[in-house]
């Protein structure tokens, strides 16, 4: 195995120094260091340093023009950007163990940058941390493998021509037809210490979820970034490419990466986020439910970090996939284990995963709740923290999301919505910034400079995508009138 320890973390400490440090990834193979950091994209960026350099690297060494990556706030008259590494967050690549990414955040003049999306998430962190609690989360990665066709609709084809069923989710015969890659990612997961649970074949043809352990929220964004580095190599390397679109294809099913979280005691790590007297029947804790209040206040603006671009919002619509539904939330809403909510409670199995009478291994079927409404597409850090931000609000005010809805959402009729009071999420890329720059949320979790970056680039984005014009557009009115 190539992972540096378990977890695939490099442990620091005054016996530990960085130049034994060093020389353990030496001796494991590594000669190249990749200080990671992302872009508001949460797209990683990097410089690649020899690892004779490690000391040097990990006091910030290696610098790095802001006005060339978009929302760092710079412009070509401003100092550069240092880097500064998590020695706790490398990782040795199992796929490349000769390369080892260090994750880290940017500082400006030896101070930490503000417009450093990794910054954000510690300062909820830290905010969670006062009230005693630590934000965990489990991210259920979904993507599509596809070849490049030139003879298909929009130029790309599911990865193996056979995967053709209507009906694709779990296939058996369709999961071996791909095992050859899938155990190349598998393998790599596990070789960092990620401990996969699962993987299957999803709803449409060239579609993968990975299920894997939970971590806390600075973690899980660490390997959520490098995952999706991974599933580009190992794609590419079989001959295809993993996309991280919601929607490749108009007529399937989109793909998410729902955010399972739950609350921790910060001192003893005990999920803090389960009930068994709960009398709504969900399972929680009142902080939970005070967390879910703070979500459903602030959904709207969420959204525009969780699902960030145009192709987002092609995915959150109500019908249109080969099932019939789009398996993806529109209503600003939460259930039991109720997949038509943008949050689901999963229903508890201690049985299964052990219990405060079995304590063993408790995985996410514990005591959480799940967002379906994030996509591949986002910056990890910056939708963590806009949950972790939107729950502790609603733990300081004491917001009450309301009683469970244990219906199928999507059979409602405009009018039972409206008596229900359940609002819709945004439909495009344009209402969610609008509904981001409306809430002060975004500002309160970004900063002021990152919030009003953050804004005039999806704005930016929508704009450029509405002044095009589509092939739908020619077929549709070139001869019509």
């Amino acid at each position: 195995m190539n992972e540096i320890s378990a977890g695939a973390r490099i442990e620091g400490s005054a016996e530990n120094s960085d130049r034994e440090t060093m020389q353990r990834l030496i001796d494991k193979g590594v000669e190249y260091l990749m200080p990671l950091y992302v872009d508001v994209h949460g797209i990683a960026k990097t410089k690649t340093v020899p690892v004779g350099h490690f000391e040097r690297m990990m006091r910030g060494s290696e610098l790095f023009t802001g006005a060339a990556l978009d929302g760092l706030g710079q412009g070509p008259h401003d100092d550069e950007l240092a880097v500064l590494p998590d020695p706790r967050a490398a990782m040795q690549l199992p796929w490349r163990p000769n390369v080892a990414v260090i994750p880290g955040q940017l500082t400006y003049h030896e101070q930490p940058y503000p417009m450093c999306s990794r910054t954000v998430l510690a300062k909820q962190i830290e905010r969670a941390a006062k009230l005693g609690l630590k934000f965990n989360i489990g991210i259920e990665c979904e993507t599509y493998i596809v070849r490049r066709d030139p003879s298909a609709h929009n130029g790309i084809a599911p990865n193996d021509p056979r995967d053709t069923i209507a009906k694709a989710a779990y296939d058996a015969s369709l999961t071996l037809l791909n095992l050859e890659l899938l155990n190349d990612i598998v393998t790599s997961m596990n070789k960092l210490g990620w401990e996969v649970h699962s993987f299957d074949h999803e709803d449409a043809n060239g579609q993968f979820e990975f299920d894997f352990a939970y971590a806390d929220a600075m973690t899980m964004a660490d390997r959520f970034v490098v995952w999706r580095l991974m599933m580009k190599e190992l794609a590419r390397k079989h001959g295809f490419e993993a996309t991280m679109m919601a929607k490749p294809y108009a007529d399937r099913t989109g793909s998410g990466a729902h955010f399972n979280m739950s609350l921790a005691d910060v001192n003893t790590g005990k999920n803090v986020s389960g009930d068994g007297s709960d009398k709504r029947g969900c399972g929680l804790s009142k902080r939970a439910y005070q967390f879910l209040g703070g979500l459903r206040k602030h959904a709207a603006a969420i959204v525009a970090v969780s699902c960030p671009t145009v192709n987002s919002y092609k995915r959150l619509i109500k019908t249109g996939s080969m099932t019939g539904y789009t398996w993806a939330p529109i209503f600003i809403s939460y259930g039991g284990n109720n997949r038509t909510h943008m949050f689901r409670v999963p229903l508890l199995r201690p049985h299964i995963e052990g219990s405060d009478h079995n304590p063993g291994h408790v995985y996410l079927s514990s005591a959480r709740w799940e967002c379906r409404a994030v996509d591949p597409s986002t910056n990890p850090y910056l939708a963590a923290a806009m949950f972790l931000g939107a729950g502790l609000d609603g733990i300081e005010q004491d917001l009450d999301p309301g009683d469970p809805q244990l219906v199928n959402m999507y059979e409602l009729s405009e009018e039972e919505l409206e008596t229900r009071g359940i609002r819709q999420l945004p439909r495009t890329l344009l209402e969610a910034v609008t509904a981001f720059e409306a809430d002060d949320l975004g500002r309160r979790v970004m900063g002021d400079e990152l919030y009003r970056s953050y804004i005039d680039l999806k704005t930016s984005e929508w704009w450029s995508y509405h002044n095009s014009i589509s092939q739908w557009e020619i077929d549709e009115y070139l001869t019509k009138f």
